[in-house]
């Protein structure tokens, strides 16, 4: 995929950038696997809001994806190559041999026309689906279980790949593209080669119209607000926040506080995410 360049028309236009697709085979989607999307806007079943700067955007569809690739030994050939507004990357429409048809992320290098598998004894190419047992050690490859069965969780958005590193025991070592190397284990299945849509984080919005449609809502600084509004806030003119670090409008630690509370597998991590790739 190339990024296409506008010529400046308008204001909005300066700086804005979109995509070619040139590799969208289809325009409308697969009516048996798609199904209505109910926009929430960030709020939750009472009705308030529990996710900020969020609006409604534009109509979309959901798409069933197959994330978890179920069909062992059935071969799929690639009907078309899809966009999907609900997520960053392309999918891939594939029909199986016996006639039944699923969605998975498209990965770089696959197109209309090319016969894909799911099982231990597929060949290790672009978008075929194994266990961590049968895949060779630093081979690239994305949509990774992380637990048997449960289907694809880790390296789905574009662009995106992990890369096995070792295997011992019943467990494979993985890098994961922020730098963590993580153990997962050996039966979970990934996919091979690295998520299409590379380019994706070349591409300039350049309107704020643009990420309206998005669904996306304007961010007030908290340095703007009142204090009363954001502990950021107040004072004559433009200060500083006044503070020893920044805080959230609920006075929590921000930028670069660590969050992370899952205790459980914390034992899994032989080593943490790199500064360099944050």
């Amino acid at each position: 995929m190339a990024v296409k360049l506008y010529k400046a028309k308008t204001n909005g236009q300066r700086h804005k950038t979109g995509y070619t697709f040139e590799e969208i085979t289809k325009d409308r989607p697969e009516r048996s696997l798609i199904v209505a999307k109910t926009m929430f806007a960030g709020r939750n079943s009472m009705g308030r809001i529990t996710v900020r700067h969020r609006g409604s955007g534009v109509k979309r569809q959901i798409r069933m994806i197959d994330f978890t690739r179920n069909k062992i030994g059935i071969p799929a050939k690639v009907s078309a190559i899809e966009y999907d507004p609900n997520r960053t990357a392309r999918l891939a429409l594939l029909v199986y041999a016996d006639g039944e048809k699923r969605y998975i992320i498209a990965p770089v290098g696959v197109k209309v026309g090319d016969s894909l598998l799911s099982g231990a004894t597929a060949e290790i190419r672009p978008g075929n689906n194994l266990p961590l047992a049968n895949i060779p050690v630093g081979t690239t490859i994305h949509a990774i279980e992380l637990q048997p069965g449960k289907g694809a969780q880790v390296c789905r958005s574009a662009g995106s790949s992990a890369q096995l590193l070792a295997k011992e025991g019943k467990y494979a070592q993985v890098r994961m593209p922020s730098g963590e190397v993580r153990l997962v284990m050996q039966e979970c299945t990934a996919s091979i080669g690295q998520v299409g849509n590379v380019d994706h984080s070349n591409v300039k919005l350049g309107k704020a119209g643009r990420a309206r449609h998005m669904g996306l809502r304007p961010e007030v600084r908290g340095s703007a607000m009142s204090p009363r509004d954001h502990p950021h806030g107040g004072g004559e003119g433009r200060t500083s926040i006044g503070m020893p670090g920044p805080k959230t409008p609920w006075g929590r630690p921000a930028l670069g506080y660590k969050t992370r509370r899952n205790k459980r597998s914390n034992n899994m991590i032989i080593r943490q995410r790199s500064k360099a790739k944050r």
